[in-house]
């Protein structure tokens, strides 16, 4: 436990080898939903920190999915690619599985339906080289764009750790990205999921669909949760290898596990 408080340390500068609590507990949430993966919690008021799967969460990095619409909307907010959250992008047509995308939709819509073709488009009129610069500037996960502009983030070409995901999601919430302040908020808006007067749980979702050639899907939560108005910052991230696997369901029975868990979601913390 202290060489793992240690590591950790190293990696947060905030934390100290007091606040850091590794919870191996957690683990029966991904059991339970037949996956493997690791999750982090990041208290702002104290700097307490939880992980599981510390190797994973610090050191292994994997395609963003649809938690790059993150960046992709403040990039397209931010050179005015998209004029506000309402901005509309007509429907090509083209029928997809995903039949909530079979129409047109302004960018807060396309955002909390996880749209890909709406935000393919936006990286499209964004172009490759814009959007190389602003993955430098954020340093954004490996930064590396090398294939189509419409789906380096969906092909393994672009890859982020969990850690780096909490990083990004905490600057968001404080405005603290080099980004508007009302390009922030158009992004923070379209992530408030739920709003109780316990909780407000704000996420973006991602899913690499099953991959044969690594035979795996990879998901992601990322976000926080604001009680008594005050901010936890989360990253969940996930795999299984059956080609069958529920991703949309486990990820969330994880996700409220862990922070029922952690006593979240009552309106006591």
């Amino acid at each position: 436990m202290r060489f793992l408080t240690v590591l950790l340390v190293l990696i947060l500068s905030s934390c100290t080898p007091n606040n850091v609590e590794i919870n191996n507990d957690l683990e029966k949430f991904f059991r339970q939903n037949n996956a493997n993966g690791c999750f982090a919690m990041l208290s702002n008021s104290t700097g307490n920190i939880t992980v599981y799967n510390l190797d994973r969460y610090r050191d292994s990095a994997f395609l963003p999915a649809s938690t790059f619409k993150i960046v992709n909307a403040l990039i397209g907010l931010q050179t005015g690619i998209i004029s506000s959250d309402s901005m509309m992008i007509e429907w090509d047509g083209i029928q997809r599985t995903q039949a909530t995308w079979n129409k047109s939709m302004t960018m807060y819509e396309a955002f909390r339906v996880s749209n890909v073709p709406y935000f393919q488009e936006v990286a499209r009129r964004i172009g490759k080289d814009t959007m190389q610069q602003w993955l430098d500037s954020l340093a954004y996960g490996s930064k590396k764009i090398t294939t189509a502009i419409d789906s380096f983030w969906l092909d393994h070409s672009l890859t982020i750790t969990p850690d780096e995901q909490l990083g990004l999601v905490k600057k968001l919430y404080f405005n603290q990205l080099p980004f508007h302040k009302i390009n922030m908020e158009f992004v923070k808006r379209a992530m408030l999921f739920e709003d109780t007067p316990e909780y407000k749980l704000s996420y973006k979702t991602g899913w690499a669909g099953f991959d044969p050639a690594k035979k795996k899907h990879i998901g992601w939560m990322v976000g926080w949760i604001e009680e008594n108005r005050h901010p936890y910052f989360f990253v969940l991230n996930l795999e299984s290898a059956q080609p069958d696997f529920d991703m949309t369901a486990a990820r969330m029975n994880i996700l409220k596990g862990i922070l029922k868990e952690l006593g979240f979601m009552q309106g006591i913390k």
